[in-house]
């Protein structure tokens, strides 16, 4: 099911390795010009647009686009009791380790009366997108909005796909996590209409244009964040997910297995790839997927990205080579099964995962991590979804008179030298009689 792709024995740029285990970018591309319309047209239907877009891709109608406060009371009510215990758990330690993401002030003291303070500044509002397609994801509103509070963003917008089977509401448990968090403004809302309605904004549901757009989904809400970035801030374009695995021969090919397995099971675009030093291992973790996967509750989609031209286990001479390949790629998720790790060689990645006890599912819902991940490659750029994602830093320039007049004639000579003389004759103007 999952292809060998032999490397040993050869020497390859960081090109070639990438060029090996292409990503899955017909349908990718495809999305661009998809959402890049759909965008264009909420901004110009508005609600319009939106409902046609509700009914030809998730099949409901006549739906409340704006979620009232009894449907997300309903939800908060009818919680698995054991589904809200984990959701809380994930919310503390998600908490814990986002605050650790907002630097405090630093002031810098560049002589007397001299002081340039660095500040973060939290954005106003955002916009938080939560897939609800293929599957529901109560704990992508805990990856959205606690790392959004932590900053101290004060209006936080929240959007998810309308659900045929539950009447066009948006899933119960993804509207009970966002009440538990306190959020109140959800719209059942889908795709890359969504990245457009928040954008754009919707008059005439109320619905107010944010600074920033987060959250994860498929290609079309990635190309969607394309569209309007400019417009309004965003975070890495989290589309299909992707897990790279270096393993060497001491590696625990079921463990390796499932691991691939798991993230397979996203999407049929999804990319499963191990690059390992083992035939052994290699041979073995190929064995153990075609014999799990059958078994599973989506093995055709399982199947189809394993089968997937942007799947692989790749040979490898040595860990020098995979660490190579690794940082070439520049996954989503980093999975290390290596005797020794070295996490700090592997300088491209959305998240790394050490050992055999930590896989990306626990990054998932209760590592404190957050799973919002840039794809693609954008990982050698991108960072994932933090505190930090909500806040811009800003300078405050505080000089009293005598500072200034220590830099005076500094300043003349420079604006002379770029022939802008009335930047100098404004310091000038503060010292004449």
């Amino acid at each position: 099911m999952l292809r060998i792709i032999d490397l040993r024995g050869r020497t390859m740029t960081p090109v070639e390795l990438l060029a090996t285990v292409p990503r899955a970018s017909a349908a990718r591309n495809d999305a661009l010009t998809v959402a890049a319309e759909i965008v264009a047209d909420v901004e110009a239907r508005g609600e319009v647009s939106l409902r046609e877009q509700a009914e030809r891709f998730d099949h409901v109608s006549g739906h409340e686009l704006r979620v009232p406060a009894s449907h997300l009371d309903e939800a908060l009510a009818g919680l698995d009791h054991a589904v809200r215990s984990a959701l809380e758990e994930a919310i503390a330690r998600v908490r814990a380790a986002s605050a650790a993401q907002v630097p405090p002030p630093v002031v810098t003291e560049l002589g007397s009366g001299a002081r340039v303070t660095q500040r973060w500044q939290p954005v106003r509002r955002v916009g938080l997108y939560v897939p609800g397609g293929k599957a529901v994801y109560p704990s992508s509103v805990v990856m959205n909005v606690v790392p959004a509070q932590v900053a101290g963003v004060t209006q936080i917008a929240l959007a998810s796909p309308p659900q045929s089977e539950f009447g066009g509401r948006v899933h119960p448990v993804i509207l009970g996590a966002a009440r538990l968090l306190g959020v109140e403004e959800v719209y059942a809302i889908g795709g890359a209409g969504a990245i457009g309605a928040f954008a754009h904004g919707v008059p005439e549901l109320g619905l107010e244009p944010v600074d920033v757009v987060t959250g994860p989904g498929n290609n079309f809400v990635a190309a969607a964040k394309r569209a309007v970035a400019g417009l309004v801030g965003t975070d890495s374009e989290a589309g299909a997910t992707e897990i790279l695995i270096v393993a060497d021969d001491a590696a625990d090919a079921r463990l390796v297995a499932v691991d691939l397995i798991s993230q397979a099971e996203h999407d049929e675009q999804a990319s499963a790839v191990l690059v390992t030093t083992s035939v052994r291992l290699a041979e073995a973790v190929q064995a153990e997927i075609t014999a799990r996967t059958p078994g599973t509750r989506h093995a055709d989609r399982i199947t189809a990205a394993c089968e997937g031209v942007q799947s692989a286990i790749v040979l490898v001479d040595d860990i020098e080579t995979a660490t190579a390949f690794s940082n070439a790629y520049a996954p989503e998720h980093l999975e290390l099964h290596l005797e020794d790790a070295r996490p700090e060689d592997f300088v491209h990645a959305g998240a790394v995962f050490v050992g055999p006890n930590s896989p990306v599912s626990l990054g998932d819902y209760l590592a404190g991590s957050n799973h919002v991940l840039p794809t693609g490659g954008q990982a050698r750029y991108s960072a994932g979804l933090s505190a930090s994602t909500f806040l811009r830093p800003q300078q405050v320039i505080e000089y009293d008179r005598d500072a200034l007049q220590a830099v005076h004639a500094a300043i003349v000579t420079l604006a002379e030298a770029e022939a802008l003389p009335a930047h100098g004759e404004a310091v000038t103007a503060r010292f004449e009689a």
